[in-house]
């Protein structure tokens, strides 16, 4: 059974596998890696794990153009199988494209439901958090995610041009959801 997971220098082995999965140096939706991120060493991988729980904590501040936000990995079986980030709230960029939640599945582990699966958890942490509604965005051609973000109540505002290129936008309203 799938869990999500605070990031964890435990998992250090089980993520490079994943990371290998997706191709070094891919992108990983959800995940907070930048290309400066030295994941191979121990001593890096442990200073992105603390980057990213540093995050979410809202007395630490962020950068300029960042937001707090809560990272999880989507973890079963001692494997890391995606990754998932709750963003507290938005900025002007995110705004136009990125929105509330970004998320990304290895690909030998799609198919199964798993980013539907994540994304409905971390609605209810949302909820938790006070958020009425999230924004959830797509680049246009992924249907698959466009479909993960529609079972969980996602309703098409717009495409859109922005800075990741042409999006699907969706809001999900997070009232009178149990």
């Amino acid at each position: 059974m799938p869990e999500l997971v605070r990031p964890t220098i435990d998992l250090h082995r089980a993520w490079l596998e994943s990371r290998d999965d997706w191709g070094r140096g891919a992108h990983q939706d959800g995940s907070g890696l930048h290309g400066s991120d030295n994941v191979d060493s121990p001593g890096g991988f442990a200073a992105w794990v603390d980057r990213l729980n540093r995050q979410s904590d809202e007395t630490v501040p962020v950068d300029r153009d960042r937001v707090h936000a809560s990272y999880r990995w989507i973890a079963e079986g001692g494997a890391v199988l995606g990754a998932i980030t709750l963003r507290h709230r938005l900025n002007e960029r995110l705004l136009e494209a990125g929105g509330h939640v970004g998320y990304g599945v290895r690909p030998s582990a799609r198919g199964r439901g798993l980013a539907t699966w994540a994304l409905a958890a971390v609605l209810d942490e949302a909820r938790g958090r006070g958020l009425d509604r999230v924004l959830v965005s797509c680049a246009v051609d992924n249907r698959a995610s466009a479909l993960v973000i529609e079972r969980n109540g996602g309703v098409l505002e717009d495409v859109r041009e922005t800075w990741l290129g042409t999006a699907r936008r969706y809001w999900i309203s997070l009232t009178g959801r149990a």
